[in-house]
């Protein structure tokens, strides 16, 4: 089944992730990938907040601690990014908690460190 939830948006981003993964290829450190993805996204004029912070709450009232996602994109999606051999089911509970938290229903849970491209799953709460 086709998920549409914002698929223009989702496909343009990661358009920007395979770009900079084609560009850079694997072995650098998590900053050096969000600083290049930063710069793609500023190039292909996809809106973005990097380490914006976001309210979180615990039974509607809102808490003190407050997650920086890596970046929310167009206001709806959050962008969580990772630089390891393969996702494992912790990264993926990790992205669905902060959607959960914060109300979003997308997030990208993005591997930089899988080869030969980077790796994108679609994480939906």
């Amino acid at each position: 089944m086709d998920d549409p939830l914002f698929k223009q948006e989702a496909f343009a981003i990661q358009g920007a992730i395979f770009e900079v993964s084609r560009e850079m290829g694997p072995g650098f450190l998590e900053a050096v990938y969000q600083e290049c993805l930063a710069r793609e996204f500023t190039r292909l004029a996809i809106p973005f907040a990097a380490q914006r912070e976001l309210v979180l709450a615990y039974k509607g009232t809102p808490l003190i601690q407050t997650y920086k996602p890596d970046f929310v994109c167009y206001d709806k999606i959050i962008i969580e990014l990772k630089v390891a051999q393969e996702l494992i089911p912790a990264h993926k509970a990790q992205v669905l908690n902060y959607l959960k938290a914060t109300q979003f229903r997308l997030g990208l849970l993005v591997n930089f460190g899988a080869y030969p491209k980077a790796q994108v799953e679609r994480v939906i709460n």
